[in-house]
């Protein structure tokens, strides 16, 4: 899942200044989970957009806005989209992409995109992954300390958490607390005793 959050209606107002006639698409997924652009939100910010004098052509609500198979399709879900002047995704930055690449018209996104993350027993799990493209998770238990902790630390916590707290965020729990706790749980406490070169951080 990608963790989106919605950007103030001032922002998005501000972006679609010199545009009118917005089409506005959905995702019926991520955004649809986190509220951020599901059907409700959809509607809501297109009440929002006519209150604020701009002109809305329509909306679609597509499975995920990160699969767009075709121009052709979003027609098809609504063929007002041809009346367009410009298109606002809600979705995350992947799907304004998608929609981008069958589109030729000015797109635009309401959200901010934060992380990959999920959800588990009702809870919001974000920054569960950085997708990094060298996975090593299973090495910790199936948490990931490049996305969790913020020194993206691969051997062990830094000493500076304070009773399971994370130092750079009071808030969040260290996540070497949760990798150690969770190897105990599942016995597999020998996995810390291993030393993991450390990550190449390539300047371009």
């Amino acid at each position: 899942m990608i963790i989106t959050s919605a950007k103030p209606l001032e922002e998005i107002l501000n972006l679609l200044k010199d545009e009118d006639d917005i089409f506005v698409i959905g995702c019926n997924v991520c955004a649809a989970k986190l509220k951020t652009g599901g059907e409700p939100e959809v509607i809501e910010m297109c009440r929002q957009l006519e209150k604020s004098g701009k002109h809305v052509a329509g909306w679609a609500l597509p499975t995920a806005a990160c699969s767009i198979r075709s121009y052709k399709s979003l027609v098809e879900k609504n063929e007002k989209i041809t009346e367009a002047g410009c298109v606002l995704v809600m979705g995350c930055g992947s799907g304004v992409s998608a929609v981008a690449s069958v589109v030729d018209l000015p797109i635009y996104g309401s959200n901010n995109t934060l992380s990959l993350g999920g959800s588990s027993g009702g809870k919001l799990l974000s920054d569960q992954c950085v997708m990094c493209g060298d996975c090593t998770i299973s090495k910790y238990g199936g948490l990931c300390p490049k996305s969790q902790c913020p020194k993206a630390l691969l051997n062990g916590p830094c000493g500076g958490a304070v009773d399971g707290m994370c130092e750079v965020n009071r808030e969040k729990s260290c996540v070497w607390t949760l990798i150690y706790d969770r190897l105990k749980r599942i016995d597999r406490l020998d996995l810390l005793y291993v030393t993991h070169a450390p990550q190449e951080h390539d300047v371009k």
